[in-house]
């Protein structure tokens, strides 16, 4: 009686719930006529360094459902790293023949990884607990599959699993991930819910588990787990839509002390589970092709939000009609730039690339608003929806600027979702690269400050600009952060004092160069100032002896033993000084003449792109590999996408122009290979986008572009406020990738820069392209 009483309350809190995130904007039909879902290969990038999943979400969704291919351990037996679970950062890899389940939380394309939320997995004949092999080194629970049978679109994906004869169908709204299984004829099927699947597992990776069973169709529960977030919790509602006859589970860790629930026979259908690591299952008779189907809601703050989620996104069983609304809110996306290509090819690496940026960051919050803060207390949304995953030294490059174009309600939301970390962190700091409500540290820099300086610039978002200012001055002045209190102290990074010291004195500059930005909007001219100041103290890392920038001891002496080359233990990270050494965005027409002038500069870039670098420079970085490599120009990694932009100010706008269209042509493609390199979030995808449009974010905080070389023939940026920019590339072939003219509403432009005040005023955009550089 009890228990039909809660879940009858449950049910009531549903209806009471506010439903703002489920927006109506959200369920309008596009404008557009034409099916851009079409055009999405969700299986592109799923090769070894892509490490996106080809699973099913919504926009941005919380939910991000999809097949799970292995399970990997992040440590070997002696306790060493193993190598292999990079490869499942997404937690599929196309070349793998097996399916071990199906699990609600993935990142798309990060080079480190959490999450594996949920594992589902149905299965028919003897129960099986263990995914790969049993204790007795029997077949575990996994089935295999080909990609004959496997297809994914936008919100959709579909796999037999060949083992069990079983259809699986999986598509998802904002917050509720929907199954839908085929099964044949069985008195023995059943579903596993695999509480111990974690990517990145390793023997501390769950914390705590608990599952109820509330009828014999609804069970709810959670799990925290300790990774990359340290402390994460996520809650569940799972409900079936058929009940099932029976269930039970297995514990995989050591219990000492169980209380008086000793009592009780736990392990077959008693309603509580508890432990560190649980599989749950719950059988079945099935009739031939009966479909038996799953919706599971997730929520950050309680199983009644999971709850309040179920029933305000998915209320009925249709999951076709959920499949056809969250392909239209997927098409709504991708036509907000309709893009004419030269190929079918090219259309699909676009509108896959567009994919791509839509997938995260992700809606943190509940459908009435509650989230879980950084402090892990429960707060309320007010004014803004809360997003997490910001992968800000990836993002910050060109995701978030493409979002000042593509996105500006979200980015707005983003930008308050940041202000809301600042609060609610013990430290007073914007995020670094922060998800599920827990700051990770992955990356150096602070660059929520350039997203929020981007915004500014542009004039999108109706955050407080002082608080803002505020909150990215705090930031900036934590002196225990990763060499920051050295870096206002010797006006550098210390190498001898702090790792990656070089890249840290780079990006900090820059960073502040954007405080010094905002200050100046706001009207503060002792920050303007200050920060002005911090932004030149990359000078003080630039060797002009050899013409590097190169690491400085705390003596105030460059270190010896420097090779320009390596990658690794040189004072930069993920990078060396050849390709890492070229960041000043802030000030480039500086760094051109420190470092010999146009023509000096121009050389340099040429030998950057086209000479070769040995591979014991390389060796050491799982994020630089060949595929994502041209001479010693390295595309698959984030701090040199802006060079190939470079040249637009060494007078020399012809070579970015062929540079440009070369890396589009070799590093992106409509195939499984067709990222060179981690889509990091959505940032390889945006650089993309950005550069098919002809133009480019090279210094994010300033309201301009640099221009490059369009690859598409026509594209029409549907823009926020109503209008729509025509960007029309004339004469436009696979060999005509040099521009003759750019014009814009009939002005030309002269200097190689492209404003986003005249891209917000729409009109047409027009780039004259011929088979010669410009005379």
């Amino acid at each position: 009686m009890l228990k039909k009483l809660a879940f009858f309350i449950l049910l009531t809190m549903v209806f009471n719930c506010k439903n703002e995130n489920v927006s109506k904007e959200n369920l309008t039909h596009n404008s557009s006529k034409e099916d851009y879902t079409q055009y999405v290969n969700p299986f592109i990038g799923t090769s070894k360094m892509g490490h996106v999943f080809p699973g099913a979400t919504a926009p941005f969704g919380m939910v991000q459902l999809s097949p799970q291919t292995n399970f990997e351990v992040m440590h070997k037996e002696d306790g060493s790293y193993n190598s292999e679970t990079y490869e499942y950062c997404a937690g599929y890899q196309y070349r793998d023949s097996t399916i071990i389940g199906f699990a609600h939380t993935n990142f798309s394309g990060t080079g480190h990884s959490d999450l594996g939320d949920f594992l589902v997995m149905p299965t028919t004949g003897d129960l099986v607990l263990d995914p790969l092999e049993t204790y007795d080194g029997d077949k575990g629970f996994y089935s295999t599959f080909s990609h004959d049978n496997e297809e994914a679109s936008a919100g959709y994906y579909k796999v037999d699993l060949d083992t069990y004869n079983i259809k699986a169908e999986l598509t998802a709204s904002e917050r509720v991930g929907f199954h839908q299984y085929t099964f044949p004829k069985s008195d023995n099927a059943h579903v596993i819910l695999d509480m111990v699947y974690n990517v990145y597992h390793h023997d501390n990776k769950n914390v705590w588990t608990f599952i109820r069973v509330e009828n014999d169709t609804l069970v709810t529960g959670y799990r925290q787990t300790k990774g990359w977030a340290r402390t994460k919790k996520v809650f569940f509602a799972m409900q079936f839509s058929k009940p099932f006859k029976s269930y039970g589970h297995k514990k995989y860790d050591e219990i000492k002390y169980d209380g008086f629930y000793k009592r009780f026979k736990q392990d077959e259908n008693f309603p509580e589970m508890a432990g560190k690591d649980i599989r749950a299952y719950f059988n079945f008779d099935t009739k031939e092709d009966e479909k038996i189907n799953i919706k599971f809601a997730l929520s950050p703050v309680s199983t009644a939000g999971a709850m309040k989620n179920l029933k305000a996104e998915i209320p009925h069983w249709d999951f076709n009609k959920i499949k056809e609304e969250t392909k239209e809110k997927w098409n709504k996306e991708l036509s907000k730039i309709e893009a004419e290509t030269l190929t079918e090819d090219d259309k699909i690496t676009f509108y896959t690339a567009m994919y791509h940026t839509n997938l995260s960051p992700i809606l943190y919050e509940d459908v009435d608003g509650q989230y879980r803060g950084l402090d892990q207390n429960i707060h309320q949304s007010d004014g803004f929806t809360n997003y997490t995953i910001f992968s800000l030294w990836d993002t910050y490059r060109a995701l978030h600027p493409l979002f000042n174009i593509t996105q500006p309600k979200r980015n707005n939301d983003m930008i308050k979702s940041m202000l809301a970390h600042h609060d609610e962190s013990v430290h007073n700091m914007l995020p670094i690269w922060s998800h599920y409500a827990n700051e990770n540290w992955c990356m150096i820099g602070y660059h929520a400050t350039s997203v929020i300086a981007d915004a500014m610039a542009k004039n999108v978002g109706d955050f407080n600009y002082e608080r803002a200012l505020l909150a990215s001055v705090n930031t900036a002045n934590v002196s225990y952060f990763d060499g920051l209190g050295d870096y206002i102290d010797y006006k550098y990074v210390p190498d001898d004092l702090s790792h990656s010291s070089v890249s840290k004195t780079l990006e900090y500059a820059y960073n502040d160069w954007c405080i010094a930005q905002m200050a100046k909007q706001v009207g503060d001219a002792s920050a303007e100032k200050e920060f002005m100041k911090r932004s030149e103290y990359y000078n003080n890392v630039y060797d002009p002896k050899i013409g590097y920038m190169r690491p400085k001891l705390s003596d105030g002496t460059f270190r010896k033993n420097f090779d320009p080359m390596d990658t690794h233990g040189q004072g930069f990270i993920e990078g060396n000084a050849w390709n890492y050494g070229l960041y000043v965005p802030q000030n480039i027409d500086k760094m051109v003449t420190m470092m010999g002038g146009k023509e000096r500069f121009t050389q340099r870039l040429d030998s950057l792109f086209t000479m070769n670098i040995d591979e014991k420079y390389i060796a050491k970085h799982e994020d630089i590999t060949r595929d994502g490599i041209i001479g010693n120009y390295v595309h698959g990694n984030e701090p040199g996408h802006h060079i190939p932009y470079l040249y637009n100010w060494t007078g020399h706008p012809e070579k970015t122009q062929s540079r440009v269209r070369m890396i589009m042509d070799t590093m992106y493609g409509s195939t499984v290979e067709g990222l060179c390199g981690n889509d990091d979030a959505g940032q390889m995808s945006a650089w993309y986008i950005f550069s098919s449009l002809g133009f480019y974010p090279v210094t994010p905080g300033s309201p301009d572009y640099a221009l490059g070389s369009p690859l598409v023939k026509e594209a029409k940026i549907h823009l926020d406020n109503g209008k729509t920019l025509t960007i029309k590339a004339n004469n436009q072939s696979k060999e005509n990738v040099y521009v003759q003219s750019v014009s814009i509403n009939g002005k030309k432009l002269e200097n190689n820069l492209l404003s986003h005040q005249d891209i917000m005023k729409g009109g047409e955009l027009i780039f004259e392209m011929s088979n010669q550089p410009k005379q």
